[in-house]
């Protein structure tokens, strides 16, 4: 399954709060580490552009840790298909 990735500009992003993306932020630390994915210090800073809050590695919008997050499952999924 193909997912279409989240644009910066869906208007769903402005509903995430800074305890719902960090929650977000510990599962992408905990699906990227296998995979050697790490972002030891990504946090949430009180930065927003246009009314979203932005993630701090590189001040990403949210719907880049959602797309990371989606293709580390859909990762997993298949790897789970292979075993």
């Amino acid at each position: 399954m193909t997912r279409t990735p989240v644009a910066p500009d869906d208007p769903r992003m402005r509903d995430y709060t800074k305890s719902q993306i960090t929650t977000l932020l510990g599962e992408l630390h905990r699906r990227g580490l296998p995979h050697g994915l790490l972002w030891g210090s990504a946090g949430t800073p009180e930065r927003t552009l246009d009314g979203r809050l932005l993630v701090d590695f590189g001040n990403a919008p949210v719907s880049t840790l959602l797309n990371l997050l989606n293709l580390l499952r859909d990762l997993e999924r298949d790897e789970a298909w292979r075993r």
